[in-house]
């Protein structure tokens, strides 16, 4: 994405407190600057693109806000998690020593992960901040992993691109962000939590931790990120599975 100057951003700000006299103008400046989200057909379409569109404009390098320590929640919540079948049993049994992260798609060299590549050959980072979902309820915990775009990088992540999705276990449960959350150095491929190995009740042994959006981003049980040009070619064309049940495919705070 191009350099944004200080007036583009203004503008944009302008458009936003406009409201619905605004909408035709925020979609002029999101077409403008790529910024219309998958998800931006229907009747909450135009309003689906002024907020992704402002948001990325005004708050691209920004970060989620971190805690700390004493702030990591005593009990956290582990939502509902998608049945994990027998073959997730079997490498859980082995310590996960089978799972592998695929990354494909858009990039000069496709790389086959374990554990162990993620956790010796690539850079570590933590952070300390809040999962928020959309039901309601939250938790801080501390996220430890190797940056996304770390990994992106060693697959030689190809220019064109401008999403990343990325499979749970079993292909059906799958999400996407577009490369401002991707390339953002809060972006985690998390293995640990709370100074330990990352629970399978929160994720583990991999998740995509997305802390600049709502918690149904950070999908759980990771094993495939690929990296593409055009969300219209993945499930219904709505950038992931949750836009089909209702929910927005930008779900940024």
């Amino acid at each position: 994405m191009s350099p944004l100057s200080r007036r583009k951003l203004i503008t944009a700000g302008i458009v936003a407190g406009a409201g619905i006299a605004g909408l035709d103008e925020a979609a002029r400046l999101a077409g403008r600057y790529g910024l219309i989200p998958p998800d931006n057909g229907g009747i909450y379409g135009p309003g689906e693109t002024l907020t992704y569109a402002t948001q990325r404009l005004l708050t691209l390098h920004s970060g989620a806000r971190t805690f700390p320590r004493s702030m990591i929640s005593k009990t956290p919540f582990a939502n509902e998690a998608i049945p994990r079948g027998k073959a997730f049993e079997r490498s859980q049994a082995q310590g996960f020593a089978d799972w592998r992260l695929d990354v494909n798609g858009m990039v000069d060299r496709p790389l086959s992960l374990s554990l162990a590549d993620l956790r010796s050959n690539f850079p570590v980072s933590s952070q300390i901040t809040e999962v928020a979902c959309e039901e309601g309820w939250s938790y801080i915990a501390e996220w430890i992993g190797t940056p996304l775009h770390h990994v992106l990088s060693a697959a030689g992540l190809q220019p064109k691109a401008r999403y990343v999705v990325y499979y749970s276990i079993d292909h059906v449960m799958w999400e996407s962000v577009d490369m401002g959350d991707a390339l953002h150095p809060q972006t985690l491929v998390t293995w640990g939590m709370n100074d330990g190995d990352l629970p399978v009740g929160f994720g583990g042994p991999l998740r995509l931790r997305v802390p600049r959006q709502l918690g149904y981003k950070s999908v759980k049980y990771i094993i495939r990120l690929t990296a593409t040009d055009d969300l219209k070619k993945f499930g219904k064309g709505l950038g992931s599975i949750d836009p089909e049940y209702g929910y927005a495919w930008y779900a940024g705070i």
